[in-house]
């Protein structure tokens, strides 16, 4: 299949990223190897959207510090970026929200950049040679423009089971999220997202649209852990990037107290999901 007939894709991770972890860098690897190896897809760009601060997580620290974390993360990249405008909206943002976003924007900038077609060139020197066509002549000499890429949630399997937590998800949000978009999972050894899928009507009906990605290296790099071991002490050192150890020990971010940040204090989704189903 030749590349032009290749559906471009953007790989879309949204998170706390409370810090980054070579294991969510590594998720894009292994996204994009699975959607190139595919042969319908190529993938594009890889986006890391971190989380705003109204999400009230526990131990949430403040999403300039994640954002910079993340940026360090991906200095070295070629492909994924960082991108702030979830981070920066004063309100927590549904997924759903967040996807729509890039890929409406997406859609702007391919509107902006329209693919150069040498038509063009013929329309301006054969103004009036086209003025005499049918429309359908018309029609062919018009510039084409590049198919769009199309946005992808990328994920682990751990985002694909939360969908079951009452009140965390919109039913309506997953069914656009995986009909609309699509998502990529990366699961390990232990997780059965098939089984998950099974059990879900709504992710069995749009199943050709949900792609499950294995990890066979056993990765059990998390956040959590990491800001465990800082609490203790221990050496973070190959479980981060370098650059995010370096900023997260010159900024002492991470400890007993800032893990207690939003203590008791009830995620923003099931605030909101749980408020409207009253109504």
């Amino acid at each position: 299949m030749e590349n032009s007939e290749k559906t471009e894709v953007v790989l879309l991770a949204c998170g706390s990223f409370n810090p980054i972890t070579n294991m969510h860098l590594r998720l894009f690897e292994l996204a994009k190897d699975y959607m190139n190896g595919t042969g319908r897809h190529t993938v594009v760009k890889g986006i890391i959207s971190p989380v705003g601060d109204a999400y009230k997580k526990k131990g949430l620290i403040p999403a300039y510090h994640r954002v910079i974390m993340a940026e360090l993360a991906t200095k070295n990249s070629k492909w994924v970026e960082v991108d702030t405008w979830e981070s920066l909206q004063k309100e927590w943002k549904e997924t759903l929200k967040v996807l729509r976003h890039h890929q409406e924007k997406l859609e702007a900038s391919n509107c902006d950049h329209p693919q150069n077609s040498p038509t063009l060139e013929r329309l301006g020197r054969k103004r009036k040679w086209t003025e005499k066509q049918d429309s359908s002549q018309k029609k062919s000499l018009e510039p084409k423009t590049k198919a769009v890429p199309k946005v992808k949630l990328l994920c682990g399997a751990d985002l694909l089971e939360s969908f079951a937590v009452p009140n965390l998800w919109k039913s309506e949000d997953i069914t656009q999220i995986v009909a609309n978009y699509g998502l990529i999972c990366v699961t390990r050894a232990g997780n059965d997202a098939q089984k998950f899928i099974y059990e879900s009507d709504v992710l069995w009906k749009h199943r050709s649209n949900i792609h499950v990605v294995n990890e066979w290296i056993t990765n059990d790099i998390s956040s959590t852990k990491i800001r465990r071991a800082l609490r203790r002490g221990q050496s973070i050192r190959y479980l981060v990037p370098d650059l995010v150890q370096e900023y997260i020990e010159k900024h002492n971010l991470y400890s007993s107290e800032s893990e207690d940040r939003n203590a008791g204090v009830i995620l923003a989704p099931l605030q909101r999901n749980t408020a409207e189903a009253k109504t």
